[in-house]
């Protein structure tokens, strides 16, 4: 069972929303917050797997609100909500570790599908967004942000390691990649987690700016070598 929270100032919503994701079996809502800092507590208190995060609410906001809980718990998924494709908000709650965006009108399948992705180790963009996600790494990589990495440690990766910081670069989810190169997405899940150990990276934004400031990125899509 997926352990979930829903932090949303609207009531209506969240309760609704709780109704809603509780329906699909395998996802269960620990509970709901109407700000960061209830859902803070609510962390201490017991920490879910995932958490979705309205971007747009009084005092702390959505961005606030990943930046505090992937910096306390980094395990825990944040998975943005918002009506709004507002590129400030997406765009910092990813940098932060936030593991997808998606709309507030898209439909409960949908949500549910996002969850069960984040909670698998993937990434959920929204596709009116992943262009634009992209070119903000790229922006990023070519900023004040420079991600450093153990010379040595980069120089040992291996042409499957490579391919898959590659496809991260590219905002690919584990499951984009696993089709992409024939493995597993939890073959998938554990090379990155094993990257993101050899190169000292924080998390999966971090490695994706990495691949961009290296050119890694921006090679040929050439997936056979």
């Amino acid at each position: 069972m997926i352990q979930t929270v829903i932090v949303d100032d609207q009531e209506m919503f969240r309760e609704s929303l709780k109704i809603l994701i509780q329906s699909s079996g395998d996802i269960n809502v620990l509970g709901c917050a109407s700000g960061v800092t209830e859902a803070l507590q609510m962390m201490e208190a017991e920490q879910p797997d995932v958490v979705l995060m309205d971007m747009r609410m009084p005092g702390k906001d959505g961005v606030e609100g990943t930046r505090l809980i992937k910096s306390r718990w980094p395990e825990i998924k944040v998975i943005v909500l918002t009506t709004f494709d507002d590129d400030e908000y997406v765009f910092g709650a990813l940098k932060y570790g936030a593991s997808g965006y998606i709309l507030k009108g898209s439909s409960i399948g949908e949500l549910a599908s996002a969850i069960r992705i984040a909670y698998g180790g993937g990434a959920l963009i929204n596709p009116g967004i992943a262009t634009k996600v992209i070119s903000q790494f790229s922006a990023m990589a070519k900023g004040n942000e420079v991600i450093h990495v153990d010379e040595a440690s980069a120089a040992d990766l291996n042409d499957n390691e490579r391919k898959i910081i590659k496809a991260v670069g590219h905002g690919m989810s584990n499951r984009e990649i696993s089709g992409k190169l024939y493995l597993s997405e939890g073959t998938v899940r554990n090379y990155i987690s094993n990257i993101l150990l050899k190169l000292g990276l924080r998390d999966r934004t971090q490695l994706a700016i990495w691949a961009v400031q290296n050119g890694m990125a921006m090679q040929d899509s050439d997936w056979n070598g």
